[in-house]
Parts: C-alpha cells; sequence; structure tokens
C-alpha cells in the first residue's frame, strides 16, 4: 500500500513575515513569538494562514458585511442603520473566525525520543502512570492540554511514525476541563507507532463550545513530528497518552504550543 502523508485539508500558506522562530537545538521551550492578531497583522499586510476548514465562515461573514453594506448605502432611516449595525457584526464575526482558524507555520525541535505537544494551550493534567486500556492497552502518562477559543487550534503530529488506528465516539459536550471530558465527550482518538516501535496516542476531545472535530489522517499514513493532523472547532482539549518510560517536560499550568513544545523525552 502505498505511503499517504498526513495533513490533507491545511492552507499551504506561509506568513509574508518569518513570525515563528526555529527553536534551536531542541529547545524544551520554543520562543514565545507567534502569529499577530490577524486583525493586526491585515492592517500590517502581512499575509495570514489559515486552516481551509475555516474558508466558509470567514467568507460567509465577508460576504454578509459586504451585501450589508452596500444596501445600507442605498437605505435610509432605521433601515440604514440595522444594515450598518449588520456590516460591523459580520466584520467583527470575521475577524474572530480568522484569529480562530489561523494555522501558523512551527517548527518542531529535532532530537531522539521527544513527543512534541499536539496542541496549543494550557496544561490542566499531568499523571505519570495511569490505567489506558482502550487504545493502548496499559500504563502510560497522561497530559491533557485544554484549548480555549483564543488558541490556534490546529492538530499536529507528536511523533515521526505511522497512524495505526483512528477511533471516533460520538459523546455529550460538557466543559472540555472537566475530568469526566475525557470518557463522556466526543472525541477522536489517534494512535500512532512511533519510528523506534512505540505506541503513543492522543485524543482530540470536543468541548462545550466545540461541536466538530476535524481529523485529516487514517491508518496507513505516515506523519512527520509537528505535522498537521486534524482540528477541533471552539473550545477543546487533547489528552496525550504516552507509554513506557518518558521524562516529562512539563508542569501544570505551563502554556503549550503545537508543533513545538517538548512534553517529553521518551527513554
Amino acid at each position: 500500500m502505498a505511503e499517504r502523508k498526513c495533513a490533507a485539508g491545511f492552507a499551504p500558506w506561509r506568513v509574508s513575515r518569518r513570525w515563528a522562530t526555529e527553536s534551536g537545538g531542541g529547545s524544551l521551550r520554543p520562543p514565545s513569538e507567534g502569529v499577530p492578531n490577524p486583525l493586526v497583522a491585515i492592517m500590517s499586510g502581512a499575509r495570514i494562514p489559515l486552516a481551509r476548514d475555516g474558508y466558509p465562515l470567514i467568507g460567509g461573514c465577508l460576504a454578509a458585511a459586504l451585501v450589508c453594506g452596500l444596501l445600507g448605502a442605498v437605505a435610509s432611516g432605521a433601515w440604514a442603520t440595522g444594515l450598518h449595525l449588520a456590516t460591523l457584526v459580520a466584520l467583527v464575526l470575521a475577524g474572530f473566525f480568522a484569529n480562530f482558524f489561523r494555522d501558523p507555520e512551527r517548527h518542531p525541535p529535532a532530537g531522539p525520543g521527544l513527543v512534541i505537544s499536539p496542541a496549543d494551550g494550557k496544561i490542566i493534567i499531568v499523571e505519570r502512570d495511569v490505567d489506558e486500556p482502550r487504545f493502548l492497552h496499559g500504563r502510560a502518562a497522561k497530559i491533557s492540554i485544554f484549548m480555549s477559543p483564543l488558541n490556534v487550534h490546529v492538530n499536529r503530529s507528536p511523533v515521526d511514525g505511522e497512524v495505526v488506528g483512528v477511533h471516533y465516539n460520538a459523546g455529550k459536550y460538557f466543559a472540555a476541563y472537566a475530568e469526566k471530558a475525557s470518557l463522556d465527550n466526543e472525541q477522536n482518538a489517534i494512535v500512532m507507532r512511533g519510528d523506534d516501535g512505540r505506541g503513543i496516542a492522543f485524543v482530540q476531545i470536543a468541548g462545550f463550545l466545540a461541536r466538530r472535530i476535524v481529523c485529516h489522517v487514517k491508518p496507513g499514513d505516515r506523519c512527520g513530528r509537528g505535522e498537521r493532523v486534524g482540528m477541533i472547532k471552539l473550545g477543546s482539549r487533547v489528552d496525550v497518552f504516552i507509554p513506557g518510560n518518558v521524562d516529562l517536560s512539563v508542569e501544570l499550568g505551563d502554556r503549550v504550543r503545537a508543533g513545538e513544545t517538548v512534553l517529553g523525552v521518551l527513554r
């Protein structure tokens, strides 16, 4: 079977300025610079990289703003006021969705055994030894990352390797930071076999606002460390399970970036 490269469904654009800098020497904590707020970027003339999943929403808002603006220009009285207000609301929503669906380039650190964060956000759970019977069928370290609506929501592969399983489960929509979200919420688990033969699983979990999980990989796909594999729309969470000996590099409350921050080093 021919190998299929992951990351289909994402715009291959690059920002015209190099907002993201490389983490030299496999740094465990990448620099904080990233793609600026899209509204600021537009005003400065920078091109914003966007995930294609956001095109319909952004385009729809811009089209609505154009139509309302044109109608408002020829209307009068209360109609004109309402149409101008609708134009403003549509533009604000377009800016919100552009911010949400931004897809900055990332530069994974090099080094053997590194497990990179698959998501942007805040570390809300770090457990060094839990039972993981669903996907890895054994003991593993668990790291949970909460993604707020302001984070980048594109998910990336944590290791170099092959996708050996994708398991989707429809569920409920509890707040993503709640512990019961790990089992009860809508979720999609991606199980990989690293180039070293070790398994790893990461689970995309929909939250209270997030109502759609996007996954662009299937079993048999090969993914490089830091490559795009999908996204979760609006607030959400990703659980990462790392079996075997691993030196964890993050703590509760840490902020991480997909494709750059090292979660741990396999031993």
